[in-house]
């Protein structure tokens, strides 16, 4: 199996992930102080207060602290000047190559999230398929898409 591939989403990408886990926490909270108002009108019993406070903790020590860190560490790219290599996944790592000769367009992006912390998206379009490299600093985002754009002309004048 080839080695991984050398790149590495920028630190800040982690951060971000951070803050969507804490905003999905925070919805968890919300619906389960929810179900906590509705058992204390109809009287239910207090070990329903334990597991939503369970589920609370449970959910926000997941999403905020450990699926961003396993997530960050295991993203990886490269771009090579006949293909492109990606890296990543949770529990299943997923490696997917991408001919150059496939490539049809390259988008960046940037929500108002990313772009307070100077980050953009890369998203590479094939003609079936659609793969994104997240979380890169924005220059090196702009940089990126015009070097893929660039080697997939090249690759495409070469067939």
């Amino acid at each position: 199996m080839r080695m991984q591939p050398v790149n590495q989403i920028s630190k800040k990408g982690l951060k971000v992930w951070r803050l969507y886990g804490v905003m999905q926490s925070i919805i968890v909270l919300l619906l389960a102080i929810g179900a906590g108002v509705l058992a204390y009108i109809f009287e239910g019993p207090w070990w329903i207060y334990a597991i939503a406070v369970a589920v609370v903790l449970l959910y926000a020590y997941l999403f905020v602290y450990l699926f961003p860190k396993v997530r960050w560490m295991r993203w990886r790219y490269e771009v090579r000047e006949s293909e492109i290599e990606l890296q990543h996944g949770l529990f299943i790592v997923k490696r997917t190559l991408i001919p150059m000769v496939r490539v049809q367009h390259v988008d960046t992006s940037q929500g108002p999230i990313l772009r307070k912390y100077d980050l953009a998206g890369i998203t590479i379009s094939t003609a079936a398929t659609n793969h994104t490299i997240p979380a890169l600093i924005t220059e090196e985002a702009d940089e990126l898409r015009s070097r893929i754009s660039a080697l997939a002309r090249v690759a495409e004048d070469d067939v």
